[in-house]
């Protein structure tokens, strides 16, 4: 059977991928990702085949892997969170016209807004966007519309890839577009590495959010009107309340 099936690894680690990603990656031939993605998934599937590309060659990537398939081989195309959000389901399905011969699937996986905010407690309680603030491939004029708009309507907001060298200033960017409608006091927190060796969170204030060092494997949460610090077990978490009489 020619078939590639898109697999949303979740944050990396065995124990929060889904039952149908372990089943599709154990019974496979190859498996095909972006290096850092392949380096997370070999010590648990060390008997496959792993093709890689960088970051940037994403095209290509899914033109192996489709030639692959194209063999007869069962592949599977992996990446970080869930296949669909900012993953390689979309360009595999764009790319799919081009080989109609091999069956495509999508498997879900853990998003980091999910694994993230599950780290934190409950910051996604109540309505809520998702950004990234990288400009690869959205002009940032486009960027900041979105985060002007989902401020004005204070939804909580997950944001993705808030930093590189080359952004070293988007999230205090982002932080001052939402300064406009926000309070200073506003509930963030952060998460680093999720599911990973070195994994932190901290919970913290608008104000000190628009200032802190933030990497591509951080996740960044900003609260809504309502969103309350809570301390629990010498924890501080996020909960943003649903509404519930308590």
């Amino acid at each position: 059977m020619k078939k590639l099936t898109v697999v949303g690894m979740g944050p990396g680690e065995y124990e929060s991928m889904t039952l149908r990603a372990v089943k599709a990656l154990n019974t496979c031939d190859v498996i095909v990702g972006y290096t850092v993605y392949v380096d997370l998934a070999k010590p648990y599937f060390p008997d496959k085949e792993f093709l890689t590309t960088p970051m940037k060659r994403e095209i290509e990537r899914c033109e192996m892997a489709f030639a692959e398939a194209e063999k007869g081989r069962s592949v599977v195309m992996i990446c970080s969170g869930d296949a669909g959000i900012y993953g390689m389901a979309g360009p595999i399905l764009e790319l799919g016209e081009k080989y109609p011969e091999v069956e495509i699937e999508v498997i879900p996986g853990i998003t980091a807004a999910l694994s993230g905010g599950a780290v934190l407690g409950a910051p996604l309680m109540h309505d809520f966007a998702v950004i990234s603030l990288s400009d690869l491939l959205t002009p940032w004029e486009t960027i900041e519309n979105r985060l002007d708009a989902a401020a004005k309507t204070d939804f909580s907001i997950c944001l993705y890839n808030p930093s590189s060298r080359k952004r070293a200033d988007y999230l205090k960017r982002a932080c001052e577009i939402f300064l406009r409608y926000k309070s200073s006091n506003t509930v963030c927190g952060i998460v680093k590495n999720i599911g990973r060796d070195g994994e932190t969170k901290k919970v913290m204030t608008l104000a000190e959010l628009k200032d802190y060092e933030a990497d591509m494997f951080t996740t960044v949460f900003i609260g809504n009107s309502r969103t309350e610090k809570s301390v629990l077990g010498g924890q501080n978490w996020m909960v943003t309340p649903r509404g519930y009489r308590i």
